[in-house]
């Protein structure tokens, strides 16, 4: 009876978190808003998506109709069941660098089974309420993979840029230097003229008039220049007309094992962007919030289906989203429109789209990288912390040298270190001395009267492994008669702390010193129990309640006159 009971109360827990990151009602009736503003912003988010979607497909190693092919689908699914109004979701730089790895080693199925993998971790984090934990990696972490990322993106790029082959093999930078190396030797002048047109067209272009799709603009002049100069530039080539039909015989399970933590890395990479990206379009436009949880339901979803029709994994993009929002969206309705106009593009114009020059698309990802990296914020973070300055560097270094998986964690590592010095630093003893029945602080250390010192430390701050033997090496070595702990102003313990702490006062306690402690946080108090730290002063009656610190001392300068310490045992806070 106890386990159906169990049961039925696990099911019920399932079906409400299921039915909170579900979409509503609410969801659908918003579009009736303002449709010819949806309309008009999802078809210019479309002209605007569709050489990236082309060039991040080809860049990823499963051609350029995987990319369109996850624009369609991903944003139109995301756009159902995701938790923001206004994001464009689709396939990204980012997610590129992870993916091209994983297609060299397992080739297109491992890719769209890590895709698939990816979208059931969503789904879980989703229901878990992860969405919260996601603000915790540190700014200049994200800061310096994006920065990375930029620096693959144009690394993977060097090759059709400069209109040679892609040999399979060796680092992202050697590869890239093999092909520098083999232009310099027979160089494609067509191919790094129209490469070089289309990144200046790209980045003047936005600077001059952000609102045309002037990556757009530049691969249609380069496609038309190729078609009639008879350019001898790799081309798309072939692509099928319409969407694939939902197959599952990519799922490659034997793979699984080996694909999951590339699978995880995907999964963190999309949530991370999709909320970043999801909270850069709140503070754009004003109105109802997103919700983080059902925005990784929803991205869990897109990449749930969208392998199944073989595209790439995708997540919420900042340029397409920034685009929609500038273009008046007001609903989901705009994103709709843009996976619909993609459609179209992919049944009605394959055969002109198989023409496009593989450098062209290449000029599209690199100014796409160039306008990745942020100069001025580095530059803010550069004067304003040299150390979180250091660790959007060591992140953007690993990347390059190493993955992102890597990189991420070296940079949250080195952040947690310097955040922890930083904490530690902040932590002092100081040493008060009382006068009389009341607590007053002077600089010297101690107070003698007629049978010897009375010490008070003040222990300021968080008492961890990193501090612990700054904080207690003055304690230790206190030459007084009586010390005095005043432990109300600690903010935060660990073990390595704790025990610290009991070594002191079993070795004051050796040399004849008396030790009483005051102020004790209840927090604390079950760890320092646990711990015995607090043993031998609970049973010596030498615990003091938390705001009476002048009693303390009072008591143990009555102790010192042979005053029977039955006589203040008011004062003294019994334990067990």
């Amino acid at each position: 009876m106890s386990i159906d009971g169990d049961a039925a109360r696990l099911g019920w827990k399932v079906r409400k978190r299921l039915r909170a990151v579900l979409p509503r009602r609410s969801n659908f009736t918003e579009m009736r808003r303002c449709p010819r503003k949806d309309i008009m912003a999802g078809v210019t988010v479309a002209i605007t998506a569709l050489p990236l979607a082309l060039g991040l497909g080809a860049a990823s190693g499963l051609g350029a109709q995987a990319g369109l092919v996850s624009a369609v689908t991903a944003g139109a699914v995301a756009a159902l069941f995701g938790g923001s109004r206004l994001q464009i979701s689709g396939p990204t730089g980012v997610l590129t660098v992870v993916l091209a790895p994983i297609a060299h080693d397992f080739g297109a199925s491992g890719v769209l089974t890590a895709g698939l993998l990816a979208g059931l971790l969503l789904m879980a984090l989703a229901l878990v309420r992860a969405s919260g934990y996601m603000r915790y990696v540190p700014a200049p972490v994200i800061k310096g993979f994006t920065v990375g990322s930029a620096a693959v993106i144009v690394l993977q790029q060097t090759p059709p840029a400069l209109g040679v082959a892609t040999h399979s093999g060796g680092t992202i930078a050697r590869t890239a230097a093999r092909a520098l190396s083999e232009s310099a030797t027979h160089p494609n002048w067509a191919a790094v003229t129209v490469c070089s047109a289309v990144v200046l067209v790209r980045l003047v272009g936005a600077r001059w008039r952000p609102d045309v799709p002037f990556a757009l603009v530049g691969v249609a002049a380069a496609t038309v220049v190729a078609h009639f100069a008879r350019l001898s530039l790799p081309r798309i080539g072939h692509l099928p007309a319409g969407i694939p039909h939902p197959s599952w015989k990519f799922l490659a399970i034997s793979a699984v094992p080996d694909l999951l933590p590339s699978a995880a890395t995907v999964a963190v990479l999309v949530a991370l962007e999709a909320l970043m990206t999801a909270a850069a379009a709140d503070s754009m436009r004003e109105g109802e919030p997103y919700d983080g949880d059902r925005e990784l339901f929803g991205q869990g979803m897109a990449n749930l289906v969208t392998p199944l029709v073989g595209g790439l994994a995708a997540t919420g993009t900042v340029v397409r989203t920034a685009v929609n929002v500038r273009s008046g969206a007001s609903s989901r309705l705009a994103a709709l429109v843009h996976s619909t106009t993609l459609a179209l593009v992919a049944f009605a114009a394959a055969p002109v789209v198989a023409e496009v020059p593989l450098s062209a698309l290449a000029g599209v990802l690199i100014a796409t990288a160039v306008r990745m990296v942020d100069l001025e914020s580095l530059r803010m973070l550069v004067r304003a912390d040299r150390g979180q300055a250091a660790v959007a560097a060591v992140t953007a270094a690993v990347t390059l040298a190493f993955d992102l998986v890597t990189a991420v964690a070296a940079g949250i590592a080195l952040a947690t270190a310097l955040a922890l010095r930083a904490v530690v630093h902040c932590a002092r003893v100081e040493h008060q001395t009382v006068r009389s029945e009341r607590s007053t602080s002077v600089p010297e250390s101690r107070v003698q009267d007629s049978h010897g010192a009375v010490a008070t430390y003040v222990i300021d701050g968080p008492l961890l492994f990193a501090s612990a033997e700054r904080l207690l090496n003055p304690v230790k070595g206190a030459q007084a008669s009586v010390v005095i702990l005043h432990l109300s102003r600690i903010t935060a313990v660990d073990a390595t702390g704790l025990l610290a702490l009991r070594d002191v006062i079993t070795s004051l306690g050796l040399r004849g010193c008396m030790v009483l402690a005051c102020g004790i946080r209840d927090p604390h108090r079950h760890t320092m129990e646990a711990l015995g730290v607090l043993t031998s002063l609970r049973a010596a009656g030498h615990i003091f309640d938390t705001d009476i610190e002048a009693e303390a001392v009072a008591w143990a300068k009555a102790s010192r006159h042979d005053v029977p310490p039955q006589s203040n045992a008011r004062h003294v806070r019994r334990q067990g």
